[in-house]
């Protein structure tokens, strides 16, 4: 099955083709009509949660659009100023709060590497660790919420979603600190004489409180969409909704984009969630075909007849995930394994919340992996830096990646923390 789906996809067909062709040229036996095929495509793109999709898309086009990202970026400047190798810091605090208010980390790593790659540039880092860094900070996109990756393995497994949300809160800041760490410690190799050069800035002659002022705007989004979904005033639906209608508002009372740029993120916003949720239809019935066929519950029984320790499942489930998003888009992994293994994890006694969290960080290490890499393929043509150029900088940071991953699945404390919380 999983060789098939490998040469659809090798072969350049659609995600979300090759998924449906896969049952489709062989209805008879799946027990599936076309009728079925087409009302089950249906049916998946009218969840409530998956609204929160295109409207996280909208909030974080308008965001860009507006200036409120450029506004991010200017806070994060004052706060590391006055840090060594100060400008890759910022890079990755910028991302951490890009991705608090979109959710996507290829938008963090496009945003981001725009507004801060040539500066990068200019203080003397080299171009293929610029594209690296941009690419490895545009993973706090997801791992910090709103998380699209999440809402869409929480719809598809039947996990709270606002819980999911709080479980990655932590492990999502333990990520910042391990590739601010990563960077610390190659700054001084990836610098021309080991030194950050002085640049230019347009904000140079403003102090940190007048800085802090003018982004308060786009600072309060996160705050907003966070604390209303964590003190249950609005879902993440509708937490989505708010953030978008925010943007707009903003760009409205500070008349900072004209009707036709306007009119840009709207269509930009409305094709990428087209994308995305084009691949969550059909891939819809690929896992209704497999739960039909049990085929989940029998790799469950398989799993816990291979082994009896889950230790030694969460290892090899690690090893599997790591491979599928090597080679799959992340939306198309995340509904393929995590309703095909989540039952099996549930047979093991671990903790459905704690599991997704392992399942979407696997999937997202897969950005910085080719040959799919949608990270580096991004910070590639946004620098405008040759792909091999990055990755011969990319690999400490996939190692930092990968040594959080190995703590967050065997610590479960670090994504099960918010159970400390009243009401959880």
């Amino acid at each position: 099955m999983i060789l098939v789906l490998l040469g659809f996809l090798l072969i350049g067909l659609p995600v979300g083709i090759a998924f449906s062709l896969f049952i489709l040229i062989q209805p008879e036996r799946w027990n599936v009509s076309l009728d079925y095929a087409a009302q089950t495509t249906l049916d998946a793109l009218l969840v409530y949660p998956f609204l929160a999709i295109p409207l996280f898309m909208l909030a974080g086009e308008l965001m860009t659009q507006g200036g409120l990202t450029r506004q991010l970026v200017g806070v994060s400047k004052r706060m590391m100023a006055h840090v060594p190798a100060s400008m890759g810091h910022i890079m990755i605090g910028a991302s951490a709060m890009m991705g608090a208010v979109t959710g996507s980390s290829v938008a963090a790593v496009a945003a981001i590497g725009r507004a801060l790659g040539p500066e990068m540039l200019q203080r003397g880092y080299k171009p293929g660790y610029v594209g690296a860094l941009n690419a490895s900070a545009g993973l706090l996109g997801v791992l910090l919420p709103p998380s699209i990756p999440l809402i869409l393995y929480g719809s598809a497994v039947g996990a709270s979603i606002t819980q999911l949300f709080l479980a990655t809160l932590l492990p999502g800041l333990i990520f910042v600190v391990a590739i601010m760490a990563v960077h610390a410690l190659r700054a001084r190799h990836v610098l021309e004489n080991g030194i950050e050069h002085e640049a230019p800035s347009a904000t140079a002659s403003r102090t940190f409180a007048a800085e802090f002022l003018s982004a308060l705007p786009a600072l309060f989004m996160p705050v907003m969409v966070l604390g209303g979904i964590y003190t249950g005033i609005f879902t993440p639906t509708e937490a989505a909704g708010v953030a978008a209608v925010y943007a707009l508002l903003y760009i409205v009372v500070s008349r900072s984009v004209g009707s036709r740029q306007l009119g840009d993120a709207f269509v930009r916003a409305a094709i990428s969630a087209a994308a995305v949720m084009f691949i969550i239809g059909f891939t819809t019935i690929f896992n209704r075909a497999l739960t039909l066929e049990q085929i989940p519950q029998d790799l469950a029984t398989f799993a816990i007849d291979l082994t009896q320790n889950p230790l030694l499942f969460l290892l090899l489930v690690n090893l599997a995930l790591l491979v599928v998003g090597m080679f799959m888009e992340t939306s198309a992994a995340i509904l393929l394994m995590g309703p095909l293994l989540a039952p099996a994890a549930t047979q093991y006694g671990i903790d459905p919340i704690h599991f997704g969290i392992i399942v979407v960080i696997n999937i997202e290490i897969g950005l910085l992996t080719p040959p799919l890499a949608a990270n580096l393929y991004v910070a590639s043509l946004t620098n405008r830096i040759p792909i091999m150029a990055l990755l011969r900088q990319i690999g400490w940071f996939l190692l930092a990646c990968l040594v959080m991953l190995a703590a967050i699945t065997y610590v479960p404390g670090i994504a099960l923390w918010y159970r400390i919380l009243p009401g959880y």
